[in-house]
């Protein structure tokens, strides 16, 4: 038997805790080989396809049912930003695990700033989905989305930069130019399903660490869950130790109006397709709730006569589909029946109208 003094456990104990809350050392700086070891286990490690995400949580337990105590608890606000098109919207839904954001291929689809909130045990993480930063035009509307997202990176704990796997344009160089060097930065690399060997994406990624200072690299898919599930332990380090923001259970900040007049916007620019300008709009004339009854009036805005009649089609069809299918996306959200009703109008020059813009709902 041993007679030898035991060692306390409390310095261990603070010792495994420090080491559990520094970042490990960024890849990128050790070098090739660390690189290509990153690399080598990011291609091995996929996973299976997120389903699609539905309109009711996919999680069963409630994270009320276990809150700990608020010197336990970590929250932060993560801001994912990225050019138009680049699936900063779909990565939102997919780590909420509901749709709160909508998504279409036309560019400019998400317009507002959405908060969407996950709370995995101790840990709350609010996402911030941002605007794509907009370089092609200059009018009241994309100025007044360029201000969202130069506000939400200036206002957060952790910055998400999506780009597509072993790609970098202009549009990428103007939104990486916004990120301040004091809040930290993930480089997600999307779209990494498709990057098949090593070669082809390592020389890229040592040209984006030379673009800025990345934190980390994440190479992922936002149709994987495993990948998704493994941006949370990466966030997670980045996050104060501060009280919630919000309830456990909650997944969105925005009210059940605006997400109606998103789900509409998202039938019509999917329905219409290129044809139809970005600058159209929808705003929400009434919203009244009757027991599992909601009563909904939207107007679908836009800048010319062709545009309305593109919009309702012969006779009506194309118009009659958008509603149909917005309904049935919004009774699926709210759990109840919807009774919606939809007009197009003109208004000729709204989206560089500074005044129009904000009347509009437009920061």
């Amino acid at each position: 038997m041993s007679t030898g003094k035991k060692e306390p456990k409390k310095p261990v104990k603070a010792a495994a805790k420090a080491a559990a809350n520094t970042p490990p050392m960024n890849p990128i700086e050790q070098g090739p080989d660390a690189i290509g070891a990153m690399l080598d286990q990011a291609l091995l490690s996929r996973g299976a396809a997120v389903p699609a995400v539905n309109t009711t949580s996919t999680d069963n337990s409630s994270p009320a049912a276990n809150i700990p105590p608020a010197g336990e608890q970590r929250c932060g606000l993560i801001a994912i930003v990225g050019k138009p098109n680049v699936g900063k919207s779909t990565l939102l839904n997919a780590l909420v695990g509901q749709k709160i954001s909508i998504t279409s291929r036309k560019a400019q689809t998400t317009r507002h700033r959405i908060t969407g909130m996950r709370t995995v045990k101790a840990t709350q993480f609010v996402f911030v989905d941002t605007p794509g930063f907009q370089t092609r035009h200059g009018n009241a509307l994309n100025r007044s989305l360029n201000r969202t997202v130069v506000g939400a990176v200036n206002d957060v704990d952790l910055i998400v930069f999506v780009v597509e796997a072993g790609q970098f344009n202009l549009a990428d160089a103007k939104v990486l130019a916004l990120l301040p060097e004091k809040t930290p930065a993930i480089l997600l690399a999307n779209k990494f399903d498709l990057i098949h060997r090593r070669a082809e994406i390592a020389p890229w990624l040592r040209s984006m660490q030379e673009r800025h200072n990345f934190a980390e690299f994440v190479p992922m898919s936002a149709n994987n869950a495993k990948d998704v599930e493994r941006l949370f332990g990466i966030c997670e380090k980045y996050l104060p130790v501060q009280p919630w923001m919000y309830g456990a259970d909650e997944l969105t900040d925005r009210s059940d109006r605006f997400m109606a007049a998103e789900i509409i916007r998202e039938k019509l620019f999917r329905l219409t397709g290129d044809e139809l300008p970005y600058t159209s709009t929808v705003l929400i004339d009434q919203y009244e709730e009757e027991g599992n009854l909601r009563k909904i009036a939207a107007t679908i805005v836009v800048e010319r006569d062709g545009h309305k009649g593109m919009i309702i089609g012969e006779k009506g069809e194309k118009l009659k589909r958008i509603g149909t299918e917005a309904r049935h996306e919004l009774e699926a959200l709210t759990g109840g029946k919807v009774f919606l009703e939809i007009w197009v109008k003109v208004r000729s020059g709204w989206a560089d109208d500074e005044a129009r813009v904000k009347t509009f709902g437009y920061e």
